[in-house]
């Protein structure tokens, strides 16, 4: 299994940004509720990520 850490998951951060963006985008431009419904849940993801993120962050500044 990948080790994680704070570069992976700024990658996939990055990634999880441009789905909701592009959902988001959608939504807004024809009213999809089926976009709505994949930005929610990829900035859901995205809230996830952002909290091992910041968890990994401090251990890798500490041990620095």
């Amino acid at each position: 299994m990948e080790e994680i850490t704070v570069f992976s998951l700024k990658e996939k951060m990055q990634t999880l940004w441009n789905e909701f963006s592009e959902n988001h985008s959608t939504y807004e431009d024809k009213g999809t509720k089926a976009a709505a419904a994949r930005a929610r849940k990829a900035i859901q993801e995205l809230k996830k990520q952002i909290t091992l993120y910041k968890k990994l962050n401090m251990e890798h500044v500490k041990a620095s």
